[in-house]
């Protein structure tokens, strides 16, 4: 099995960030605008501080009756995300993602800096793509056209 950083060289290191101090409305145009589920916040030296996701708009805002103009960001992000590194497997990440029923994980150095960002639809891509390959690579066998 892979490890996180086939990924992001498959999907690029793209970030997309909103401040802790803009309005959820402001979040959810970029959102839209980048057609993403979340974004990273980062403060004025790109600083990793959380995730606002469109969860985090459900639960934090919708249902607690909130305007989303009003609402800062900081207010109702996820704090303290759980993050990964590009060496992580995988498989780590389905157990992560699963285990803690989350959608996405941040990816960071080992100086705690951003260098991407994935989804649980990246992760199954890359596990569909991977048994494809291998099936490929079988069928091939099995009827001696290997090289």
């Amino acid at each position: 099995m892979g490890t996180v950083r086939n990924i992001l060289q498959a999907k690029g290191h793209a970030v997309y960030s909103i401040h802790p101090d803009n309005t959820v409305y402001e979040a959810l145009m970029v959102l839209v605008e980048r057609n993403v589920g979340a974004l990273l916040v980062v403060d004025d030296q790109d600083k990793f501080l959380g995730v606002f996701s469109e969860r985090d708009y459900a639960r934090k805002v919708i249902l607690k009756g909130r305007a989303s103009k009003e609402t800062l960001i900081r207010e109702i992000m996820t704090e303290r995300p759980i993050t990964v590194t590009e060496n992580e497997s995988i498989e780590d990440c389905m157990v992560k993602m699963t285990d803690k029923r989350i959608r996405h994980l941040p990816v960071t150095d080992e100086q705690q800096r951003l260098v991407g960002l994935i989804s649980i639809g990246d992760v199954v891509k890359f596990i569909i793509d991977e048994q494809r390959y291998i099936i490929n690579n079988l069928e091939c066998y099995i009827n001696g056209t290997h090289t």
